[in-house]
């Protein structure tokens, strides 16, 4: 993993070396100051950047007209398509739409659209990642940055279907800048219940992309074959719930939202069916009357704790669920959507992406690319802390002896238990012990170490470096 290099100047250069700024002198400032983010990713842009020089840089930087989101995250783009190109097995794209909120910036909010009730300015933020099914991230393969319009009060339903800067068109603008997958290459779109309308599938269909897809919406079925246990089944949802199981297994669900939520393991029985989705009657957005072929696959979950919510997913595919193989390959698939919420937890949580304050929207979009990109490297720290094949690998393999002599020292030198030498630490302890610094306790139980904790362990890591690093160049003065 080339995050795991902990060559920040290396990494900065990979990721922004090549981007199109209408000056050499530009593009140096980009590469440095993507460096500096690497080393310091927490805070604000002063904590970031607290050498005067370098912030003042970052402001001249973005004032240049050449300076614009599109350009200052292409490099990385193009660097995950090409990953993408060369892969040999599956890669998935998990899609998702996150609010930045800059309500409080007076200075910018008035050029940004309404988030949340309307009451809030910002952007909605749509992502696309692309991560192989072992759940390794390979960055970002598309980002857009969308200003949610004022409806007129007089607009027709005709009016706002047909308007181009729909919000529900996001995941095919997302798509489109991703592009299609090469002969004999499998990249498979990823999507929750947002995406489900008739015309993103029609899209997939129409391009031949492939998806799996959570429905929301209990479409009908056409044709008379829908036969259920004891009727005959109209729709899409009751179709499904009704088909026999196919198979059981254990699935991982992620913490939610809800306060005290944590993460934890399912059993679900899990069946499929090929069916057949009707056109809507009344469609939204722009579609034809033509019915789609495609699979279901449902999944829900058996005795479920009392205190939880049970798991239910009704997903729709159009890659063949033929054996139990396949409909456990499907599930797994979408069950790796989540990366994607982790990765706007790291934009925001992170990387502070809601914490720049300029004048105009045309300087912060490229500081909202620069963070995102480093988001998206970033993220495969988090994953080298929970990869159980990190456990193998020396960690002096894959970062510097001296971050690793430092981790040994402060986290695995114990006088009351055995210690461990840092030539004996795996790349997943140095993380852990990354973590620990940041507040993780590692104790047999605790799930895997969450990004504030990444965070603020890389950061106090850091100062330790840079003390160790002038400690040891007074030495040799």
């Amino acid at each position: 993993m080339e995050a795991l290099a902990a060559d920040w100047a290396r990494l900065s250069r990979l990721h922004f070396d090549l981007a199109s700024l209408g000056d050499e002198r530009r593009s140096k400032r980009l590469v440095k100051t993507a460096e500096l983010i690497f080393k310091s990713p927490a805070g604000s842009l002063p904590d970031k950047l607290p050498d005067w020089a370098d912030l003042t840089g970052l402001y001249r930087l973005v004032a240049a007209e050449q300076v614009t989101h599109a350009a200052v995250i292409q490099p990385h783009l193009k660097r995950t398509l090409d990953q993408m190109r060369r892969s040999a097995g599956v890669v998935l794209l998990p899609h998702d739409t996150t609010e930045l909120d800059f309500t409080g910036h007076e200075e910018v909010a008035g050029e940004l659209g309404q988030i949340g009730n309307g009451g809030g300015r910002g952007y909605l933020c749509h992502n696309t990642l692309a991560i192989t099914p072992d759940k390794r991230v390979i960055g970002l393969a598309s980002q857009i940055l969308h200003h949610r319009r004022k409806v007129g009060k007089n607009e027709t339903a005709r009016q706002k279907r047909e308007h181009p800067d729909r919000e529900s068109r996001l995941w095919i603008r997302g798509c489109e800048q991703v592009g299609p997958a090469p002969q004999g290459v499998l990249w498979v779109d990823i999507c929750d219940r947002g995406s489900d309308s008739f015309e993103f599938l029609e899209y997939e269909h129409t391009h031949q992309r492939s998806y799996v897809i959570r429905s929301s919406k209990d479409r009908s079925l056409d044709g008379e074959d829908h036969l259920g246990s004891d009727r005959i089944h109209c729709t899409l949802h009751g179709y499904a719930r009704d088909l026999p199981t196919l198979l059981t297994r254990q699935v991982e669900v992620a913490a939610s939202t809800k306060k005290g939520s944590k993460a934890r393991r399912a059993t679900v029985r899990i069946a499929c069916a090929p069916i057949t989705l009707a056109a809507p009657k009344q469609p939204r957005g722009q579609c034809s009357r033509s019915s789609l072929p495609l699979w279901v696959i449902h999944v829900a979950e058996i005795n479920p704790p009392s205190d939880v919510a049970p798991l239910e997913w009704v997903l729709l595919s159009n890659v063949p669920v033929e054996t139990p193989q396949q409909a456990a390959e499907r599930v797994d698939w979408y069950n790796c959507r989540p990366i994607i919420e982790d990765y706007h937890k790291g934009q925001k949580t992170g990387l502070g992406i809601e914490l720049p304050q300029f004048e105009s929207a045309d300087r912060l979009e490229p500081v909202i690319g620069i963070l995102s990109v480093v988001a998206a490297v970033l993220l495969q720290l988090r994953h080298a802390a929970r990869d159980p094949e990190s456990e193998h690998v020396a960690a002096t393999e894959r970062v510097p002896e001296l971050w690793v002599k430092i981790i040994a020292a402060k986290v695995y030198t114990h006088p009351r238990k055995q210690s461990k030498k840092f030539d004996e630490l795996s790349v997943k302890e140095f993380f852990v012990g990354v973590a620990c610094l940041g507040g993780h306790l590692a104790r047999k139980n605790d799930g895997p170490p969450g990004w504030q904790t990444l965070w603020r362990g890389w950061r106090k890591l850091h100062l330790m470096i840079e003390g160790a690093e002038a400690a040891l160049a007074e030495k040799c003065v």
